[in-house]
């Protein structure tokens, strides 16, 4: 996010717009586990970093206070930047897992 996204956690619909994308979550490359889960709540997602690699990519990309973040490491994302969030953990190679 690197300050381009500031989160408000409101919400404009119950869309998460990924209902338009479903390629969107994806392994990006084969692994026995992935890299990432995320958890689809409604308005929020949660982006649960699993690996070494994930964590390492949460702490350079996100940050801990970027947004309301209780649950470091694992993220709070609302639902209108998650796409764009895990279009960029793929382009880094990472799986990500839903």
């Amino acid at each position: 996010m690197n300050g381009k996204h500031t989160s408000n956690h409101g919400s404009r619909n119950g869309r998460d717009g990924l209902e338009s994308r479903p390629d969107v979550i994806q392994k990006s490359r084969k692994t026995k586990s992935p890299d990432f889960e995320v958890e689809n709540h409604g308005t929020i997602f949660l982006l649960r970093p699993i690996s070494d690699a994930a964590r390492a990519w949460v702490s350079e990309h996100i940050g801990q206070d970027n947004g309301y973040q209780p649950y470091y490491p694992t993220i709070v994302v609302e639902h209108r930047y998650i796409a764009d969030i895990i279009a960029g953990i793929q382009g880094d190679r990472l799986a990500v897992q839903s």
